[in-house]
């Protein structure tokens, strides 16, 4: 005979509300019990994840550990993009750095360190050398002479030989202010090597601020070691203004008295 039972509050949890009616054998209501027993288990595993982590005889992870686990995952990953980001942008940055880089060298190649350029620069130098010394040869010669000329004038005593010496040290004087216009021809001269240095010299530090400044290149120069020996450790040329480590006139002079 079909009976007509109430529902459960587990089943109105499940399915609804809604009234069921139906009919249940008597032999049936052990397995609706059966089943009404492992939807209860079932809906306080759900709700107590922490009891334990599988369905009775099922050995599977139920849906709330799963979810906790997935949100380890995700945030293991984000983590690690996150990471590979920042390792990108300092990847663009020393790319960046490398590119510059290389455009400071091919225009201090194309403009100062090609063969012809730095020719050019040993041949001003080498001009500004033999022009001084010939220069300094002809003013020697000149004062030389206008130093005898000048002797022999103060003996003579005829007129027209006063005025023969006088006319050789007067084109003496005159070979003497020719020689000095070197300085106007080495100055021309050094005035091109000075601006072949001063390109080397800007892109140079253009380089050294890419790489992190002066600063950061002094970190890595290696120590400066005076390799001369005896004597020439004592040789430093002349002294500039403001240089020191150079005996003084007053220095020498002290030692002689």
């Amino acid at each position: 005979m079909p009976v007509h039972r109430k529902r459960f509050r587990i089943e109105e949890s499940f399915f609804g509300v809604t009234p069921l009616s139906g009919d249940v054998d008597d032999d049936a209501m052990p397995m609706h019990r059966e089943i009404m027993n492992e939807l209860r288990a079932i809906r306080e595993q759900m709700a107590n994840p922490h009891r334990g982590g599988a369905v009775a005889d099922g050995g599977i992870d139920s849906p709330p550990q799963q979810a906790s686990d997935a949100q380890i995952l995700l945030q293991t990953y984000r983590a690690q993009i996150e990471q590979c980001e920042k390792l990108k942008v300092e990847l663009d940055l020393i790319h960046d750095a490398i590119n510059r880089t290389k455009q400071e060298i091919a225009a201090l190649h194309g403009k100062s360190f090609d063969g012809a350029q730095m020719a050019k620069m040993t041949g001003e130098l080498g001009a500004v050398v033999g022009g001084t010394e010939q220069a300094t040869q002809q003013i020697l010669e000149a004062t030389e002479a206008i130093d005898q000329a000048a002797t022999a004038l103060a003996r003579v005593t005829s007129p027209d030989q006063q005025r023969l010496l006088s006319e050789e040290i007067q084109e003496r004087v005159v070979s003497i202010f020719e020689a000095c216009n070197f300085q106007d021809l080495t100055g021309q001269r050094i005035s091109k090597v000075m601006a072949t240095m001063k390109f080397i010299e800007h892109h140079i530090t253009v380089m050294m601020d890419i790489w992190g400044g002066i600063d950061a290149i002094k970190a890595h120069a290696p120590g400066v070691v005076d390799a001369r020996v005896g004597d020439a450790r004592l040789l430093n040329g002349p002294k500039l203004p403001g240089d020191s480590g150079h005996a003084s006139q007053d220095d020498i002079d002290a030692m002689f008295g």
